[in-house]
């Protein structure tokens, strides 16, 4: 994998384009990011400071964490899982001041967003970046889905024109009265953007469904009955202001001990989602790009990055996966498109905030609908039936702790329990036989014995992957880096098991994912001597045969040798 520059003046087009485009992107999401953050404030003018929040947030943070950041291609700003702790945080604010006190509730997001940024620095600083990767998949799984569900309830009182806070028992509740009332106009308005986004993108692709829907819908409303339908209204313009110098905060009244005491927990709760939803999605842009990002300097720039949002009422946010991923697909490989990104959502601030204040509520509801949606991890809940009891029973209690209780509780809980499942699998492993060397990884060098026989003319067209130890969530991404070592130029690959005595929900989709790839290079996937458990696996959740077809699959090497013998004329 290749290190990247700054700025590759190679690339200059391709990361100008790609930042465009991200920001493009990011424009509504920013909006509707920011406006649910606020939406449990009761004021008329929560949704203009919403949305200005998300602008400012989505700016700051997007420019200083490609700056500083260790990701090349990665477009940051407000996302869902920092969404919806900064929308608690925010409206423990409202109430704890009687409703009744703007700056109260602009000074404990800005010093969350300020303590976020700080512990990230730290993460970053003490090296807890390469712990993330220890996380299971069960965890992630029921973790998004969690965020997914808790966005898409949020988003239906606004779709239908009421306004919903308070817990998901409540908003669970709440929700036929809501219906009750609704405003048509709304529903339909909000349903319009929903049906825009899905479906635009089978005329073209080249421009984002997300920006169409929010142009055409907004441009809709201006020409209908909104009676019912709230909008945006007007937004702050001008360059942002450090929050003691915002007009609408006022410092004089403030307990400054107990507002820092009160951001400290939803800073660190924060940073803790943060920093895993950024290294994830650094994963994602690695896999893309081949490159590999430095994941501990990407937590300092995304610390700086979130501390300067928080100094400037910005809303905290995170790496963003869909951005990132139109960024790459655009052109965008280097830290200057996520600049240009944060530079082009700055000209909209100053320019256009004015055009801003018609956008309906529940078009934005729309776009966050989907956003929702597209988080849940369908795949996770389609396999429940099929995967080990433990890992269905960790997703579940996840996204049931997530929904209900709160987010950094229910990855902690997640981790106990799979922690605690491993070590008895472990135990079992080693209580069953298995030597501790099966235990300790993946070996890609030393041919096995069985290998010196294979002859010359097939020897030198494959290429061996010999596999020994479980696949599971804390061998992953060793397991993943292994098998990006597999020659672009390779024809056959063999894939040997023999040695792996364990995969989980995490090592199953990692392999699966990792089949799929060589495939995708035309290159034919052969697996051997593959034990029960894996078998079990492979096999339940279809990977053998839909991914990997039967005949593809041998009892020993010497088969799979046989096989390969008899079609040498087809191998080129």
């Amino acid at each position: 994998m290749q290190n990247m520059k700054l700025i590759d003046t190679h690339n200059i087009k391709g990361d100008l384009f790609g930042g465009v485009t991200a920001g493009i992107v990011a424009l509504p999401l920013a909006l509707a990011f920011g406006i649910q953050a606020f939406s449990g404030v009761n004021d008329p003018e929560a949704a203009s400071m919403g949305a200005y929040a998300g602008l400012v947030g989505a700016t700051l943070l997007g420019f200083f964490a490609a700056l500083f950041g260790g990701t090349h291609s990665q477009i940051s700003g407000p996302t869902g899982p920092m969404t919806v702790v900064t929308a608690t945080l925010v409206s423990g604010a409202w109430t704890s001041s009687g409703g009744a006190d703007f700056s109260a509730v602009l000074v404990s997001m800005a010093l969350a967003a300020i303590f976020c940024g700080l512990f990230q620095i730290l993460f970053g600083v003490i090296k807890l970046g390469k712990y993330v990767r220890y996380i299971p998949y069960p965890v992630l799984s029921g973790f998004m889905s969690g965020i997914g569900v808790i966005i898409i309830l949020q988003q239906l009182y606004p779709l239908v024109g009421q306004s919903g806070k308070g817990s998901m028992v409540d908003l669970l509740t709440g929700l036929p009265a809501a219906v009750g009332d609704m405003s048509l106009t709304a529903l339909l308005l909000g349903l319009g953007t929903v049906a825009i986004i899905y479906l635009f993108p089978l005329l073209t692709k080249k421009v984002p469904s997300t920006l169409v829907a929010l142009i055409v819908m907004t441009v809709v409303s201006l020409f209908i009955d909104m009676e019912g339908v709230s909008t945006i209204g007007e937004i702050p313009s001008g360059l942002p202001t450090p929050f003691f110098a915002n007009g609408k905060v006022s410092l004089a009244g403030l307990d400054w001990g107990t507002v820092i005491v009160a951001a400290i927990i939803p800073g660190l709760t924060l940073a803790g989602l943060g920093s895993i939803d950024t290294l994830l999605t650094s994963v994602v842009a690695d896999n893309i790009t081949k490159t590999k990002h430095n994941s501990n300097r990407e937590l300092i720039g995304q610390g700086i990055g979130n501390a300067m949002a928080g100094l400037f009422c910005g809303l905290p946010g995170a790496g963003a996966t869909m951005r990132t991923v139109v960024n790459v697909k655009s052109g965008g490989r280097t830290q200057l498109s996520g600049m240009v990104h944060a530079l082009l959502l700055l000209a909209i601030m100053l320019g256009l905030g004015s055009l801003v204040k018609y956008v309906p509520l529940s078009v934005l509801a729309g776009i966050l609908i989907t956003v929702g949606w597209g988080i849940i991890d369908f795949k996770g809940f389609k396999d429940l039936p099929k995967i080990p009891r433990a890992d269905a029973v960790v997703l579940v209690v996840v996204f049931l702790v997530t929904v209900f209780v709160d987010l950094l509780t229910a990855v902690g809980i997640g981790m106990v329990i799979a922690c605690v499942l491993f070590m008895k699998r472990a135990s079992d492993l080693v209580e069953g036989g298995y030597s501790s060397q099966e235990m300790t990884g993946f070996d890609k060098e030393s041919p096995w014995d069985d290998e010196h026989g294979m002859p010359d003319t097939v020897a030198h067209k494959i290429y061996i992957q010999r596999l020994n130890g479980p696949i599971f969530f804390g061998t992953i991404n060793k397991f993943k880096e292994v098998m990006q070592t597999v020659p672009q130029d390779a024809k056959i690959v063999i894939i040997r098991m023999r040695l792996v005595s364990f995969m989980d929900q995490s090592g199953l989709y990692a392999m699966e994912e990792a089949i799929k790839d060589l495939q995708s290079r035309g290159t034919e996937v052969l697996m051997t001597i593959i034990q029960p458990q894996p078998m079990y696996m492979l096999r339940t959740l279809n990977v053998i045969p839909a991914v990997v077809p039967e005949n593809h699959t041998f009892k020993t090497f010497e088969e799979c040798t046989a096989y390969l013998s008899n079609k040498l004329e087809n191998i080129q």
